[in-house]
């Protein structure tokens, strides 16, 4: 096995620019949060591949922020870098801005974080490169990813342990005080 050598985060750094158009539009008029979201997994596709040379698949999206609308007829940009490096995994940081060509506003309208897997032609995973820290930023994101990982392994362990085994009543108990229903009988 040849030892896969580190690679800057500047080398995984990609921006992709399109034009929000009127079929982006949801009923209200704003560009479909759908839309930006599979814009961010294309965009974040071609980071991770970029990075490590490799076929990559989206394992998680974590902490998707819409906080701004988007319109139609605005510029977005999507800017991806790798954040953070696993064994096979990357955790890619992409930030969404959107600009008004006719005012020249830019708005920061999405941030989010996915999880990509490098994977060989067989289909197994393989390991990707480690990563260059070259500024302080870098290590905060670094260590942001880390933390990210830490918190989303946690996140499915409590769910399943939690509520998979929870008997009945744990689970009703766990609603009391939720706006819901239950309209059903159990054996």
């Amino acid at each position: 096995m040849t030892k896969i050598s580190a690679k800057t985060v500047k080398s995984s750094e990609v921006v992709l620019t399109e034009l929000m158009i009127p079929s982006y539009a949801n009923f209200g008029g704003k560009v479909h949060g759908g839309i930006l979201l599979s814009l961010m997994d294309k965009v974040a596709y071609v980071c991770a591949a970029q990075y490590c040379h490799q076929y990559c698949v989206t394992v998680a999206v974590e902490g998707v922020a819409f906080l701004n609308p988007v319109e139609v007829g605005e510029l977005v940009s999507f800017k991806a870098s790798v954040n953070y490096v696993g064994k096979t995994t990357m955790i890619i940081g992409i930030r969404v801005e959107a600009n008004n060509p006719r005012t020249g506003e830019t708005k920061h309208t999405n941030s989010s974080y996915f999880t990509m897997a490098a994977k060989n032609e067989q289909g197994e995973l393989v390991e990707v490169p480690s990563l260059v820290l070259e500024d302080e930023v870098q290590l905060r994101r670094f260590c942001e990813g880390k933390m990210i990982k830490a918190f989303s392994a946690e996140k499915r362990r409590l769910l399943k342990a939690d509520l998979e085994d929870a008997p009945l009543h744990d689970r009703l108990q766990m609603c009391n005080d939720e706006r819901c229903q239950i309209e059903f009988v159990s054996a």
